[in-house]
C-alpha cells in the first residue's frame, strides 16, 4: 500500500510540474491578432537572479537607408490578459519613417538595415516563467535585448 501511495503522489507532482511547463508555452490567454497586427511571441532564458534584468523589446522593420539617422516613433503599452493576469504589449501607432535630412556623399549608396522604433515603454521585467507577447502592425519585426545590472552599486554623495 505505500508503495502505490507514493506511486500516486509521484504522479501527482510529476503532473503539476507538466501542467506548469505547458502553461508557459500556451497561448491561450493572450487575445489572438487583430486585423493589420501580428502577435511576435518570444522567451528570455532563466536567470539566476531575474530581479536585476530587463529585456529591451526592439520594434522594428527592415528599409533602404541613406547616410541619415532612420527611426519610426511609436510608444509601447502593457496591457494584462484578462481573467489571467499575464502582461502583453501592444503597439498600435507607429509613425514615420522619419529622418535627419543631411546631404550625403554623391558616391553613397542606399543599404538595408533594421530601422528601430523609438519612444517610450520598451524595457520591460524580465520573466523567464512568461512568453513576451508584442501586438505590432503587420510588416514590423520585434527583436530584443537583454540588460543585467552590474553587482557595483554606486553611492551618491551629499554637495
Amino acid at each position: 500500500m505505500k508503495a502505490a501511495e507514493n506511486s500516486i503522489l509521484l504522479l501527482s507532482i510529476l503532473f503539476v510540474f507538466t501542467a506548469a511547463a505547458d502553461e508557459s508555452t500556451n497561448m491561450e490567454p493572450y487575445p489572438a491578432a487583430r486585423d493589420g497586427f501580428d502577435r511576435m511571441v518570444f522567451r528570455v532564458p532563466p536567470a539566476e537572479d531575474e530581479s536585476a534584468r530587463k529585456v529591451e523589446i526592439i520594434v522594428g522593420k527592415t528599409l533602404p537607408v541613406d547616410c541619415n539617422q532612420t527611426s519610426f516613433g511609436g510608444e509601447l503599452e502593457r496591457r494584462v490578459a484578462e481573467g489571467w493576469g499575464y502582461p502583453y504589449f501592444v503597439i498600435e501607432k507607429i509613425g514615420g519613417p522619419m529622418s535627419t535630412r543631411m546631404a550625403c556623399p554623391p558616391e553613397a549608396e542606399k543599404s538595408d538595415e533594421f530601422v528601430s522604433v523609438g519612444g517610450d515603454g520598451f524595457l520591460q521585467r524580465y520573466n523567464s516563467k512568461l512568453p513576451v507577447v508584442v501586438y505590432v502592425p503587420e510588416g514590423f519585426e520585434v527583436r530584443y535585448r537583454i540588460w543585467a545590472a552590474q553587482e557595483a552599486i554606486g553611492r551618491s554623495a551629499a554637495e
